[in-house]
C-alpha cells in the first residue's frame, strides 16, 4: 500500500519534487518516510484526532468516544504538606453490548494507573464477571512544599469503530485520611475498592484496624500497605503487598509503626468476586469458557476505626501478673512444706506402730463390702475373704503372714521389733547377691521364691495390695523410671522439628502478609517482635512452671521415701501403696511439654499443627489412667513401651483423623469400629488381671464361658466392682463411638481428647467411691485440693467454649468469634483458659499424688484392689 502510493505520487507530480543536490539513495529514502506518512494517510481516508479539555472537580461529563479520536480531561487541584485529600475517579459506561472497551489511562506526576470498562475480573475457575460502573482512588504521591499545583490527565480511547458514550466523574474524597479512635463508613464494590490513609500520632507506636460491617456476604479483604503508587486495590491484586486477610463481618489489623517509616500507611478494602475463600458458596460453572458471569449487587457497606493499641507498660503488667499467679504457688507449696516438716519432726519424736487392722483403733474391718456392695444378702466380708488377703506372702515388702486379728499393744511391738531385726539381716544377704548378679524383671516374674503361683493369686476373688505387689522394689523402680526417660527422649525429638516448624510460619506469615495463614483472635493479638500473638504464648507459662514445681514436690517425696527405706523403716517397708515415682516425673514433664508446645501451636494456629497442642493432652490423660491403675496393681501394669506404643497409635489416629476424617464415612466407620474392639479387650485384660490369651483358641474359650456361666447355669461375674466399672466403661465408650458415627464431628482432635478425658474422669469417679465404700478416709489436704481443682476445672471449661477462633471454618468465618480482651487489655478468654486449665491440672496431679496418704501407715494386707 505504501510503495503503490509511492509511485502514484510521482506518476501525478503531485508531491514534493526531490531537490538535486541530494544523492540518489538518500533521496529514495527521503522519499520513502515522507509518502509513507502524508499519502499514506490519505489512502487510509480517516484522521487520528486528539482532544483535549479542561476539565473540573465534581462535574459528570457525559463524552462520546470512537477509534479515531481520544479524548483527554485535564485537571489540577493545589495539595499542601499538612493536608491530604483523596481524589476518586468515577467512570460509567452506558450500552450494554460494547464492541470493544474503553481504555482509561490517569497519568499523574510520579504515578500511572490505567483500567478498561466494562472491568474484567476473574473468579475461581476462569470465571468472567464484567462491571460497567468502576471507582478508583488515585495514589497520593508526597509533596516536600509548603502547597503544590498538581496537574493530572484522564485519557479517554477505545478501538471500538461505534461510538461508545461514557460517563466520567472526578471528585474529592471526604475523610480521606482518618482519625484516630473515630468511625468512618463507606460502600465498596468489587468494581469501587476504597482505601485511605492513617498517620500516626505522637506517642502511639501501634495501633489496631479495625473494620466492621452487618452482613456476611459478600466476602471482602482488607489491606494494610504502605504509602506508595501504585495502590494494590483490586481483587486480583490487592495480596501483591503489605498485609492482608479476608473478612465477613469482623476484621482487624495490628500495625506497628516501625514497620512503616513513612509513619503512614493506607487502609485498603477491597470486596472479592465470590464468597468461596470466606465460606460462602460457589457459583455455577459456566458453560462456556469465555462466557461473562452477571455477578449482580455485590455492594457491601463497611465502617473503619483505627485505635492505639496498649502501651510498653501494658506488656509489663501482664508479664508479671503472669509470672506473680504461679510464683504463689512456690510460696504456697514452700508453706506446706515446712508445716509438713514440724509435723514429720514431731511424729519421729513420738513414733506410732504401724496400723495391723482396723479393729485397733476401734474400727470394724474395713472393706469394700462392709455397706453391702458385693457380699451375699448386703453381709459383712465373710472370714474366708479376710483368711484369702491375710495369708498372702510378699518376698520383699509385703505383709509376711500376720493374721488379721486384734493382739496385745505388748505382743504387737515384739513382733515388729522381730521384724525390723529379720528386714536387717536379709538386706546384708541381698545386697551380697546383688552385686554378683544384675536384676531383671524376668528373673523375678515367675514368683519361685513364694509358695503361691500369680495365676491363683492374681485370679482370687477379693485380692489386696500385697498381691499385687510381690515383685522386687529395685525391679518396678527400674519398669517405672523408663515411662520418665522415655517421655524425655520423646519431648526432645518432638519439640526441635515442632520449634523449627513454626518459626518456618511466623516467617511466612512476616514476609508474605498473609493473616489468614494463622488462626489468632485478631482483636486481642498483641505482637512483641516477629510474634504476633506474644500474649497467647506468655499464658501457657503455667504449663511449665506448675510441671516444673510438680516435678520439686515428686523429688522430695522420691527422697523422703529412699531415706525412709535406708533407715528400715517399717511404714516404708510394709505399709500403704508401694511408691513408685517414674509415672510422677512422666506426668510432670508431660505438664512442662504441654506448656512449650501449646507456645508453638499458637505461634500460628491452624488446622495443620493442632496436634502439637493435644499430643501431650492424650499422653497427660493416659498417664493419670496408669497411675491410677498402678496405684493397687502395681505389679501387672503396662510397661513403658506397651503405654507409649499405644498413646503414639492415639496420635496417629488424631493426624489422619485432621487431615482425612472430615466428611469421609470410611474413616469413620473403621475408627468406631477399632475404637470399640479396643474397649473390649482392655475390659477383658482388666478383668482378669492380664491372666488371658488372645490366640486361636479365643473364641472357643468365650463360647465355652457363655455356655457355662449363662445358659447351663446362670451365675452372677465373679469380680462384680471390676465388673460395674467396665460395664460403665463400655457403656461410655460405646455411645462415644456412636456419637462420632453418626454426627462425624469436624473436630476429630477435640473428639478424640472428649473419649480421653471421659474414660479418666469415670476411673477417677470409681476409685474415689469405691475408696470410700472401703472405709478408708481421704485426708483434708486432698479434699482440699479435690474441691479446689473441681471448682478450677468449672470455670476453665467455661473459658475454653468461649470459641475465639475455630480453624474448622474459614479464616474470615473464624474472626467473627474474636473477641477484646479481658483481662488487663492484654488476656483474652483463651489466655484465662490456659491460666486455669494449667492450675487445674497441677491440682489433679497432687489429688493423684496425696490421695492414698491416709493409708502410709496401714499393712498392705489390709488394703483392698478395686
Amino acid at each position: 500500500m505504501v510503495l503503490r502510493s509511492y509511485w502514484k505520487c510521482r506518476l501525478k507530480s503531485s508531491c514534493f519534487p526531490a531537490p538535486r543536490w541530494i544523492r540518489p539513495g538518500l533521496a529514495a529514502l527521503f522519499w520513502f518516510c515522507v509518502t509513507q506518512l502524508v499519502c499514506g494517510a490519505g489512502a487510509l481516508g480517516e484522521t487520528k484526532s486528539v482532544t483535549q479539555k479542561d476539565a473540573e472537580f465534581d462535574v459528570t461529563y457525559n463524552d462520546t468516544v470512537k477509534s479515531y479520536n481520544q479524548t483527554i480531561y485535564a485537571f489540577n487541584h493545589t495539595i499542601s504538606r499538612n493536608k491530604t485529600e483523596g481524589v476518586r475517579v468515577t467512570v460509567d459506561v452506558m450500552q450494554q453490548h460494547l464492541e470493544s472497551p474503553i481504555l482509561f489511562v490517569i497519568r499523574q506526576k510520579q504515578a500511572v494507573m490505567s483500567f478498561q470498562v466494562p472491568l474484567i475480573l476473574r473468579g475461581l475457575y476462569q470465571r468472567k464477571y464484567p462491571y460497567k460502573h468502576v471507582g478508583r482512588t488515585l495514589c497520593q504521591p508526597p509533596t516536600r512544599a509548603a502547597s503544590e499545583t498538581q496537574y493530572f490527565f484522564v485519557d479517554v480511547s477505545t478501538l471500538s469503530s461505534q461510538e461508545t458514550n461514557f460517563q466520567l466523574r472526578v471528585s474529592r474524597v471526604e475523610s480521606f485520611t482518618l482519625q484516630t479512635d473515630r468511625k468512618f463508613s463507606f460502600t465498596a464494590s468489587p468494581s469501587q475498592p476504597q482505601f485511605f490513609k492513617y498517620v500516626f500520632p505522637d506517642g502511639v507506636d501501634t495501633v489496631i484496624v479495625k473494620v466492621n460491617s452487618d452482613v456476611n456476604f459478600p466476602c471482602s479483604v482488607m489491606s494494610v500497605q504502605d504509602i506508595q503508587c501504585p495502590v494494590y486495590d483490586l481483587d486480583n491484586n490487592v495480596a501483591f503487598i503489605g498485609m492482608y486477610q479476608t473478612m465477613t463481618k469482623k476484621g482487624a489489623i495490628t500495625v506497628q509503626r516501625k514497620d512503616f517509616p513513612s509513619n503512614s500507611f493506607y487502609v485498603v478494602v477491597v470486596v472479592k468476586t465470590e464468597d468461596e475463600a470466606c465460606g460462602g458458596p460457589l457459583r455455577f460453572y459456566p458453560l462456556q469458557p469465555d462466557e461473562l458471569i452477571d455477578a449482580g449487587n455485590r455492594t457491601k457497606d463497611l465502617d473503619v476505626v483505627v485505635s492505639p493499641a496498649i502501651n510498653s507498660e501494658k506488656y509489663v503488667i501482664g508479664m508479671l501478673f503472669c509470672l506473680g499467679i504461679f510464683l504463689s504457688f512456690y510460696v504456697l507449696t514452700l508453706l506446706v512444706a515446712c508445716v509438713e516438716n514440724k509435723r514429720m519432726k514431731r511424729r519421729e519424736m513420738f513414733p506410732n506402730p504401724p496400723d495391723t487392722s482396723p479393729a485397733e483403733t476401734g474400727k470394724t474391718p474395713a472393706s469394700p463390702y462392709e455397706y453391702g456392695s458385693f457380699a451375699d444378702n448386703g453381709s459383712t466380708l465373710s472370714s474366708e475373704a479376710i483368711t484369702d488377703c491375710a495369708t498372702s506372702t510378699d518376698n520383699n515388702y509385703g505383709y509376711l503372714g500376720q493374721e488379721p486379728f486384734k493382739r496385745r499393744p505388748f505382743l504387737n511391738h515384739l513382733h515388729h521389733l522381730a521384724i525390723r531385726i529379720e528386714r536387717s539381716l536379709d538386706s546384708v544377704a541381698r545386697s551380697r547377691q546383688e552385686s554378683l548378679s544384675s536384676v531383671e524383671e524376668d528373673d523375678y516374674d515367675t514368683l519361685e521364691d513364694i509358695d503361691s503361683d500369680k495365676n491363683i493369686v492374681r485370679t482370687k476373688k477379693y485380692l489386696c495390695v500385697s498381691d499385687l505387689a510381690r515383685k522386687d522394689k529395685r525391679i518396678l523402680s527400674k519398669k517405672y523410671q523408663i515411662y520418665f526417660w522415655n517421655i524425655a527422649t520423646i519431648a526432645v525429638f518432638y519439640a526441635l522439628p515442632v520449634i523449627q516448624l513454626v518459626i518456618t510460619y511466623q516467617t511466612v506469615v512476616n514476609v508474605t502478609g498473609n493473616q489468614d495463614i494463622c488462626y489468632y483472635n485478631f482483636l486481642c493479638a498483641h505482637p512483641l517482635g516477629a510474634l504476633s500473638a506474644f500474649n497467647n504464648i506468655l499464658s501457657n507459662l503455667g504449663y511449665v512452671m506448675l510441671g516444673l514445681l510438680f516435678l520439686l514436690i515428686v523429688f522430695k517425696r522420691d527422697v523422703t521415701h529412699s531415706r525412709a527405706l535406708l533407715r528400715n523403716d517399717l511404714n516404708a517397708l510394709e505399709c500403704g501403696i508401694p511408691k513408685h515415682f517414674g509415672v510422677y516425673y512422666a506426668m510432670g514433664t508431660a505438664l512442662m511439654m504441654e506448656g512449650l508446645l501449646s507456645a508453638c501451636y499458637h505461634v500460628c494456629p491452624n488446622y495443620t499443627n493442632f496436634q502439637f497442642d493435644t499430643s501431650f493432652m492424650y499422653m497427660i490423660a493416659g498417664l493419670c489412667m496408669l497411675k491410677l491403675y498402678q496405684k493397687r496393681h502395681p505389679d501387672i501394669n503396662a510397661s513403658a513401651y506397651t503405654a507409649y506404643a499405644c498413646l503414639a497409635a492415639v496420635i496417629f489416629f488424631s493426624v489422619r483423623g485432621v487431615v482425612f476424617g472430615r466428611g469421609n464415612t470410611v474413616f469413620w466407620i473403621v475408627f468406631s469400629v477399632i475404637h470399640i474392639l479396643a474397649t473390649l479387650l482392655l475390659s477383658t485384660q482388666l478383668y482378669y488381671m492380664g491372666r488371658w490369651r488372645l490366640d486361636a483358641g479365643i473364641m472357643r474359650r468365650i463360647v465355652y464361658v457363655i455356655y457355662t456361666d449363662c445358659i447351663r447355669q446362670c451365675s452372677g461375674p465373679m469380680y462384680i466392682d471390676r465388673m460395674v466399672l467396665l460395664v460403665m466403661g463400655n457403656i461410655v465408650n460405646w455411645s462415644l463411638a456412636a456419637y462420632g458415627l453418626i454426627e462425624r464431628p469436624n473436630d476429630f482432635a477435640s473428639y478424640l481428647l472428649a473419649i480421653a478425658i471421659c474414660n479418666l474422669l469415670l476411673y477417677f469417679a470409681f476409685y474415689i467411691i469405691m475408696k470410700l465404700r472401703s472405709g478408708e478416709r481421704i485426708k483434708c489436704l486432698p479434699v482440699v485440693c479435690i474441691l479446689f481443682t473441681a471448682v478450677v476445672w468449672g470455670f476453665a471449661l467455661y473459658f475454653f467454649f468461649q470459641g475465639l477462633s475455630t480453624w474448622q471454618k474459614t479464616p474470615a468465618e473464624s474472626r467473627e468469634h474474636n473477641r477484646d480482651c479481658i483481662l488487663l487489655s492484654f488476656f483474652d478468654d483463651h489466655d484465662i483458659w490456659h491460666f486455669l486449665s494449667s492450675i487445674a491440672m497441677f491440682g489433679s496431679f497432687l489429688v493423684l499424688l496425696t490421695m492414698d496418704d491416709d493409708l502410709d501407715t496401714v499393712q498392705r494386707d489390709k488394703i483392698y484392689v478395686f
